[in-house]
C-alpha cells in the first residue's frame, strides 16, 4: 500500500489541494501500477507563523501564504 505525505503552508483552496492528491494518485497509480484503491495520499498543512527557512518565518517572507 503506496503511502504518500504531502508537506505544504497553509493557504491553498479545496479545489487546488484535491487536484494535488488526484494528480499524485495518479502519478503513484502509473508509476508502480498500484491498483488506486491501495493508494493513501494526505496534506499536512503548516501555518506560516510555524515554519521557517534561513530564520525569517514564511509568514514574514511571504506576508500572506500565497494562493
Amino acid at each position: 500500500m503506496p503511502l504518500v505525505e504531502i508537506h505544504l503552508l497553509e493557504g491553498r483552496t479545496k479545489e487546488q489541494k484535491k487536484a494535488l492528491l488526484e494528480a499524485v494518485t495518479q502519478a503513484v497509480q502509473e508509476s508502480i501500477q498500484a491498483p488506486p484503491e491501495t493508494i493513501r495520499v494526505w496534506i499536512q498543512e503548516i501555518p506560516p507563523d510555524e515554519f521557517m527557512t534561513a530564520g525569517v518565518l514564511a509568514s514574514e517572507k511571504y506576508g500572506r501564504v500565497r494562493k
